[in-house]
């Protein structure tokens, strides 16, 4: 059995730049990712068998078809390889901006090319991550990364490995579709020479959907030794960077409420 952490992406700076005829948006983005993740076991079988465990399984309960089994099903049809028992164990919260399904899908891609000997750049893999979702290439990546196009067009840069993170999500799941929908329209600009000094588009349209946002993000600012904090893609999950481990610490302390889901970890 093989073992595959799909890592938390972050955006650590969301640009929407403009609506496509093809009902995307063209954007720029500068793709990060973290410790904390989901965990998926994968295993040759007979037949297919996917389940899902784990503090998060319930928000997945009774999906027959998720983008984990689509990724398994497109790769067998590139690459073959027969049936597979897959686990998802569920650690982060769903539809909340750290790419968890795109995560999942893409470690269960990586998890299936170790097992079948088929190199990690391989464009067919790539291929079947663009297919499945804007993300997808992204996580299946995995690296620091400037997104742009859809987001599927990558270009790897130096990251900051080591930093401490906090992720909070105030216990919400918002729709990714709503909140572009809601975007304003407005090109804000694009990535600077310093794209921690960007921002997230999508931030004003997500906290017209879910004003709690609005408290995450203020708790997470006001915490000693904070760097950055900023929502994460089209949320609801809010992260801050910080100086030290110690004070990520505190401040999750510090900003615990009821019902909020929080989770120290760091940038890879």
């Amino acid at each position: 059995m093989l073992t595959e952490i799909a890592r938390a992406k972050l955006n650590l700076a969301l640009h929407v730049r403009a609506r496509r005829p093809d009902g995307y948006h063209e954007l720029e983005t500068l793709f990060a990712f973290v410790e904390q993740g989901d965990v998926l076991r994968l295993a040759p079988a007979d037949t297919p068998r996917f389940r899902v465990t784990g503090p998060f399984a319930a928000a997945l309960a009774g999906e027959g078809d998720n983008l984990v089994t689509r990724a398994a099903a497109r790769f067998a049809e590139s690459f073959g390889g027969g049936a597979h028992a897959i686990e998802l164990e569920k650690h982060l919260p769903v539809a909340s901006g750290i790419g968890g399904g795109s995560a999942d899908a893409a470690a269960a891609l990586r998890a299936l090319a170790r097992l079948h000997i088929v190199p990690l750049d391989d464009p067919g893999l790539f291929a079947i991550a663009d297919a499945l979702g804007s993300d997808v290439p992204a996580c299946l990546l995995g690296k620091t990364a400037i997104g742009k196009g859809r987001g599927e067009q990558l270009q790897p840069v130096t990251g900051m490995p080591g930093t401490p993170v906090l992720l909070v999500n105030p216990g919400v799941a918002v729709s990714t579709a709503e909140v572009f929908r809601r975007w304003d329209g407005v090109d804000r600009g694009p990535l600077g020479g310093d794209p921690l000094a960007g921002r997230n588009d999508l931030e004003a349209p997500a906290l017209a959907i879910a004003p709690v946002i609005g408290e995450v993000l203020a708790a997470l600012a006001a915490q000693p030794g904070v760097t950055l904090a900023r929502m994460s893609g089209s949320g609801a999950t809010c992260f801050a960077l910080f100086e030290t481990v110690e004070a990520c610490a505190a401040a999750a302390v510090a900003v615990a409420r009821p019902g909020w889901w929080s989770a120290e970890t760091r940038l890879v």
